[in-house]
């Protein structure tokens, strides 16, 4: 493994740096000095020296965070001052983005153009979330109660929560953070966040972020590590009042269970199988050029894809027929070359894994129509690429249309009527996305009505507002991100009572306890 060479003097050059966690406003490294090596996927080569964190880093972390809850200015301050402390970060990511695009897809395998997509909304989405601090250090409208020519009233409030743990995933490391740090610091929380362990370059550079804007100690603390050891530690300490989660369905299972040791509240967003429904009205012009955007978007690893492509019988060799001849023109190759569309998958055991599911697909009966295979050949022979893959002959029981495969995989299925693709549809443990194709909007409204997702498409994949909720149905996640649900789900509702009326006579069922004194006649 050979160590690219850092320009200093030129941000977001290709980098070798040695990077520090993040604890109690100090970058540190792990407590036991171990460190490891985070990879480019386009070519092997390591990009950043990274601490090696373990049960000790995280309980410094906590330490800090629950101190900074608990003692500090951050819960008190009021929302315009942690709104113009978190918009100062967001016009530094804005500032950013060129170089930020460039340090992601260096780290994760993204396309250029995916990771400057992301820079963008990232800093937007940050911008977003200060915005709405502001609304948190409101009180609610008072609600009916026992009105007494109003001496007695009640009314509710929104408080922090306290000390958020977060985890995120590898596929989208720079918004992935932002979607768990934003609604955390907007509403007054104070955080302990894991990237991925294979993508944490981007968690590390907003440290430094947050750090020159001036957040106060131990309000954002990130540690890097194993997550089997460092998620268990953050999920089942007793000082943390909160887990986030984004990641796999059968991680989040886990998360679940060992936080409810504390009862901790929790939000999952976890895996997906998006159903994508091609009606017979469909304009294909858009529907085959957006099918593939769902599914291969990112090398397919997207918790939200559309996976289960269902054709109508009548439809679908011609429909296949032509997706084919679009994804056999793919262009792989370098990420940060713009012309790329596909770049390699996260690492070379992500890889394994996709081709493995291959090789189970051909097992269980299905037809491989086009890809299969790992992609080499010219500046593909030393990355983790995999083949555009289509398979045709899909029956909905067939593990390749259940299970998540995370990879440029793609699954058709057939049906003879809309009540069989929505059946098909919704016969699935997850319930993240799906997606409806027809030129008669009111149609397909109908049809997505019907299907168990959080979050349906109507001829568009993808795209997502953070001023609305996102999250799934079943399996596919606990809560929401986004919106004001999103922001709810980092704060605890206080109710308040409250009474004026002075006197003892006035609060007359208190006589079922405590007799009142006789008065003198």
């Amino acid at each position: 493994m050979r160590y690219i060479e850092r320009n200093q003097s030129e941000p977001g050059a290709d980098i070798m740096e040695t990077y520090k966690m993040y604890i109690d406003g100090q970058f540190v490294d792990a407590d036991s000095g171990d460190r490891y090596d985070s990879i480019n996927p386009f070519n092997g080569e390591a990009i950043g020296s990274i601490p090696r964190g373990g049960v000790a880093d995280v309980n410094k972390a906590v330490a800090a965070a629950r101190r900074a809850f608990d003692e500090g200015p951050w819960p008190r301050m009021s929302g315009e001052e942690r709104s113009e402390m978190i918009g100062k970060a967001a016009a530094l990511l804005k500032d950013r983005m060129k170089d930020y695009a460039r340090i992601e897809s260096l780290d994760s395998g993204g396309t250029i153009n995916k990771t400057g997509a992301d820079a963008f909304l990232a800093s937007r989405q940050l911008a977003f979330f200060g915005e709405q601090a502001k609304r948190f250090n409101e009180e609610a409208e008072p609600i009916e109660g026992m009105m007494r020519e109003g001496r007695s009233f009640n009314y509710t409030i929104r408080e922090p929560m306290g000390v958020c743990a977060q985890i995120i995933p590898w596929n989208f490391p720079y918004m992935m953070a932002i979607w768990k740090l934003g609604p955390a610091l907007a509403t007054g929380n104070c955080v302990v966040l894991k990237p991925a362990s294979v993508t944490p370059v981007m968690a590390l550079e907003l440290a430094r972020v947050f750090d020159e804007v001036g957040l106060p100690r131990g309000v954002v603390n990130i540690i890097t590590g194993p997550g089997g050891t460092i998620g268990d530690a953050m999920t089942t300490h007793p000082d943390v009042d909160k887990v986030a989660f984004t990641g796999s369905t059968e991680v989040g299972r886990e998360i679940m269970a060992k936080a409810a040791g504390t009862l901790k509240k929790v939000t999952l967003e976890c895996g997906g199988k998006g159903a994508n429904i091609i009606l017979d009205d469909a304009n294909w012009d858009i529907a085959i050029d957006g099918s593939i955007w769902a599914s291969f978007y990112h090398q397919g690893q997207v918790c939200e894809s559309g996976t289960r492509l269902m054709l109508d019988k009548r439809d679908h060799d011609r429909f296949v027929e032509q997706m084919v001849a679009k994804l056999n023109a793919m262009k792989m190759g370098d990420p940060l070359d713009p012309s790329t569309q596909l770049g390699p998958v996260v690492s070379d055991g992500q890889m394994r894994a996709v081709l493995d599911y291959v090789d189970i697909g051909k097992s269980e009966g299905a037809r491989l129509v086009c890809g299969g295979a790992r992609a080499t050949g010219g500046n593909l022979d030393a990355g983790s690429f995999v083949q555009p893959t289509l398979f045709t002959d899909v029956s909905n029981d067939m593990r390749i249309a259940q299970e998540e495969i995370f990879g440029p995989v793609l699954s058709v299925l057939k049906f003879d009527r809309v009540d069989d693709a929505v059946a098909m549809a919704n016969d699935t443990i997850f319930g993240l996305s799906a997606g409806v194709w027809s030129e008669d909007i009111d149609k397909a409204i109908a049809v997505a009505s019907r299907l168990r997702s959080g979050t349906i498409w109507i001829n568009e994949w993808h795209m997502l507002s953070e001023r609305a909720p996102f999250g799934g149905y079943k399996q596919s996640g606990v809560g929401r991100e986004f919106g004001d649900e999103g922001l709810n789900e980092y704060t605890e509702l206080k109710t308040l009572y409250v009474d004026d009326a002075k006197t003892r006579d006035k609060k007359p069922w208190y006589d079922m306890v405590v007799a009142r004194p006789k008065k003198e006649a």
